[in-house]
């Protein structure tokens, strides 16, 4: 079941930028730690980012750091990730997830129980 809300994908150049949104509209509080995972064709989805509701910490994988940068809008209920010099192997599915337990952001999917329905994104060379 979609619960949250995703835009921003598309088709763009190497070296070239995107940015993800991630509303949560059928919520009104906004105390869900919010992370963006991403799947490739015939890979396991796999964590891209993350962003704490309490303290706002930020985590990364190491194949985007220095490029991405997730950020929230807590009066908006909704978090971003702005993806700069893209690479071919960025080109996946990515999915927003939300987790509204008090923990920290937790990088496996089985801890979040609120996902967004998809958006593609496509890098070519």
């Amino acid at each position: 079941q979609v619960q949250l809300v995703e835009s921003g994908g598309g088709l763009v150049q190497a070296g070239g930028s995107l940015r993800l949104s991630c509303a949560n509209p059928g919520r009104t509080i906004n105390d869900d730690n919010r992370a963006w995972f991403r799947q490739a064709p015939g890979k396991a989805r796999e964590f891209v980012a993350g962003i704490g509701w309490k303290d706002g910490v930020t985590y990364y994988a190491d194949s985007v750091k220095g490029r991405f940068t997730v950020s929230r809008d807590n009066a908006k209920n909704t978090a971003y990730l702005q993806m700069n010099s893209l690479k071919p192997e960025d080109t996946a599915v990515y999915y927003c997830a939300g987790d509204a337990h008090d923990r920290p952001v937790a990088r496996e999917e089985a801890a979040y129980a609120l996902w967004g329905q998809g958006t593609q994104v496509t890098v070519t060379s």
